[in-house]
């Protein structure tokens, strides 16, 4: 199925990062877009996912100098930026997967596209990796281990109710009984004629 195949591309792709574990690390995709397009995009999804994550972590160093966290922050907007196109870039791919499906007269469409799921589901894989390292924390208190496992628990849950869902969702689309309709996020603060302030800039 395929969310079981993204939730194994999501631990790789943070297992992978993690041998260096730095953000700035040179990324190599291990999944060739010619021989496999949608897990060299699931890879690519996550390992940006795991390099904001560890932004937003820095970021929050409340001794972190003011120069370094613009950078940074310039950094996280990209990022975002990325994040979002490679979303779309899923999408592109589904819909191309399903261009031929006969939908169905009483089809409907889901809240969200499939891709948007599946960035759900890369957050969700980023989750649970660190609220596991908490369990074990060597420096960590009985009580705090305990009670990261409970929350544990109910991400790993939510990982096996959220991969049914997208597996569902697919399957319904490939049959017709709903269909795709992509918005794209068209975000206003990157663009230089949408934002005021970067507009007034040039």
């Amino acid at each position: 199925m395929f969310a079981e195949k993204a939730n194994s591309i999501f631990q790789e792709a943070i297992k992978n990062y993690k041998v260096l574990n730095s953000v700035d690390q040179p990324f190599e995709n291990k999944y060739d877009k010619d021989e496999d397009l949608i897990a060299h995009l699931l890879y690519r999804k996550c390992w940006i996912d795991t390099v904001q994550w560890a932004y937003e972590d820095i970021i929050r160093d409340p001794n972190i100098e003011p120069v370094a966290a613009l950078k940074l922050k310039r950094k996280i907007d990209a990022s975002n930026q990325d994040r979002t196109d490679t979303v779309e870039y899923i999408d592109s791919y589904f819909l191309e997967k399903y261009k031929d499906v006969e939908v169905k007269p009483y089809a409907k469409i889901n809240s969200e596209s499939p891709a948007w799921a599946i960035d759900r589901l890369s957050i969700l894989a980023l989750k649970i990796y660190h609220m596991h390292l908490e369990t074990v924390r060597e420096n960590a208190s009985e009580s705090h281990k305990a009670a990261c496992q409970k929350k544990l628990n109910v991400l790993l849950e939510q990982r096996v109710d959220l991969s049914l869902a997208i597996n569902d969702l697919l399957k319904d689309i490939a049959n017709g009984d709903k269909y795709m309709k992509v918005y794209k996020q068209m975000k206003m603060y990157n663009d230089d004629e949408l934002n005021p302030v970067l507009r007034g800039a040039k």
